[in-house]
């Protein structure tokens, strides 16, 4: 008499291909009895309360704010001219080293170091002397423009 032509592996996959197919038909069963298909608008919708959360029920009607078109501004509000006094600022020249040509000024206001390239210069400067200057926007953060040495 022979043997069975299944091996313990065979079986086992066998049993494993069937659960799968199994969990398949269960998974589309309870997609179908669960679907979104048939619901009313209503039950779709969704909606955003006054601090930004999604809810279900809709809004307040008294709580609803009017806002007029003329009031949106679009794009970014135009800057006021700044005053040269407010422009020109005094500090104190923390490290210059004339051989590279460039230092940094401490600024007497802010206590925040300033970049100074020779070229910005109007007076030669040295270590520790009262300077008074201008700023602008440089690559890497604030560079000092004309650059004068107070007279003391």
């Amino acid at each position: 008499m022979g043997r069975s032509a299944e091996t313990f592996g065979k079986k086992e996959l066998e049993k494993k291909r069937l659960k799968k197919q199994k969990d398949k038909k269960e998974k589309a069963e309870d997609r179908k009895s669960n679907s979104g298909k048939g619901k009313s608008l209503e039950d779709m919708m969704a909606y955003i309360d006054e601090y930004g959360n999604i809810t279900s029920t809709p809004p307040d009607p008294n709580k609803k704010i009017k806002i007029l078109s003329e009031d949106i501004q679009i794009g970014t509000p135009k800057q006021e001219n700044m005053v040269a006094s407010d422009m020109t600022r005094t500090g104190t020249v923390a490290f210059f080293n004339e051989s590279k040509g460039y230092g940094f000024i401490k600024d007497t206001q802010t206590q925040e170091s300033i970049f100074v390239h020779i070229n910005g210069l109007i007076d030669p400067v040295k270590d520790n002397d009262k300077v008074t200057f201008e700023t602008e926007q440089g690559q890497k953060g604030l560079n000092a423009i004309k650059v004068k040495k107070l007279v003391k």
